[in-house]
């Protein structure tokens, strides 16, 4: 009527291969998360960065709060110095910055 220890053991020569296919799907989820949201989301972090540390005085700038405005002056501790009127200047992070809107030229590009 009841099954022996004996019959309710599985074979155990396929235990490793059995191992593999569970897990496998695991593993291609994660490998499609990290190639669908992980990376971009690394890539895109790295970009801003950049154009964070590559901020001037005289860019003109949106802020993430949508305000737009021109540096006056780039403090080293990641401060910026945004005019965002005539004589209204703010003091924010350089991580506030969304985009750059337009760039000014070096002074020795402007030498030429």
């Amino acid at each position: 009527m009841f099954a022996t220890p004996a019959f309710a053991q599985a074979a155990g020569g396929a235990g490793g291969a059995a191992a593999f296919t569970q897990f496998a799907p695991l593993i291609l989820i994660f490998a499609i998360m990290y190639f669908l949201l992980i990376r971009p989301q690394q890539k895109k972090a790295k970009e801003h960065r950049a154009m964070v540390d590559a901020l001037r005085r005289g860019d003109a700038v949106v802020t993430q709060g949508g305000i737009f405005g021109k540096v006056t002056n780039v403090k080293d501790n990641g401060e910026l110095e945004v005019e965002i009127a005539a004589g209204v200047k703010i003091r924010m992070m350089k991580s506030a910055i969304a985009t750059v809107v337009s760039k000014t030229e070096p002074a020795a590009a402007n030498a030429n």
